[in-house]
């Protein structure tokens, strides 16, 4: 068996437990979002200032990513949501058995996907293999940092492509990088035309009202999805 059919099965298999997933979250009326970005784009920032603008009593729970270590999981557990670290080992994106196997894990602490409004996956820092593999996710959202190039979304057009949602960040660095936000987003468009993108800042706070809003809308939808099937 040569290496494109193997991957090919791997594919094939990955996404029946996507769809499997899917339903499970849809049944329940649960948003599932996936979070992706190069490393150090602030993905675990944002999801900071996610939980901390979060209501306590908000059913929000996140799964994130990476080759090694827990220090993500210790940042965000800070705030008070069920959180578990995904520890690939060195495979460089998330899969839905991943998920699946974590979320089965979880019951075993009392915390059940029923009991859910919103799951987020931080996936592992990369532009090309997590746009590979559905997670039975809801939405996929990219963020591209104004610390690396404009070009992004031409060189990795896949996960641009496949996302619904562009998250600019660490705008409030513009004065202090040759960053061009304008040919950013443009070309994010030539990617994917009328992708919605939003800028934000962990930082400063700008733009985190619209990303909350986004998520609430996103999040009513789903629970609406969820009592209609």
């Amino acid at each position: 068996m040569n290496r494109i059919a193997v991957e090919k099965k791997v594919l094939n298999e990955n996404q029946i437990l996507a769809e499997q997933l899917r339903e499970r979250y849809r049944e329940n009326g649960v948003l599932c979002v996936n979070l992706i970005s190069s490393p150090g784009s602030g993905k675990t920032a944002l999801l900071e200032r996610t939980l901390e603008r979060m209501d306590k009593s908000a059913r929000v729970a996140v799964l994130t990513g990476d080759l090694q270590t827990e220090n993500d999981a210790r940042r965000l557990a800070k705030f008070g949501f069920p959180v578990r670290q995904i520890t690939t080992g060195g495979t460089c994106h998330l899969d839905a058995r991943m998920i699946g196997k974590h979320l089965e894990d979880w019951k075993l602490e009392n915390v059940a996907l029923e009991d859910l409004d919103l799951l987020i996956v931080e996936n592992v820092g990369n532009l090309v293999c997590p746009s590979s593999y559905d997670l039975g996710e809801d939405a996929k959202i990219v963020l591209l940092s104004t610390t690396e190039g404009e070009d992004k979304p031409l060189k990795y057009p896949s996960i641009f492509f496949k996302s619904e949602l562009m998250l600019l960040t660490k705008i409030d660095l513009l004065p202090y990088v040759p960053f061009s936000a304008d040919l950013a987003r443009e070309n994010a468009r030539r990617v994917h035309p009328g992708m919605e993108i939003i800028d934000v800042s962990s930082t400063t706070g700008e733009g985190l009202d619209r990303w909350m809003d986004w998520l609430k809308a996103r999040q009513e939808k789903a629970r609406l999805q969820g009592v209609v099937g």
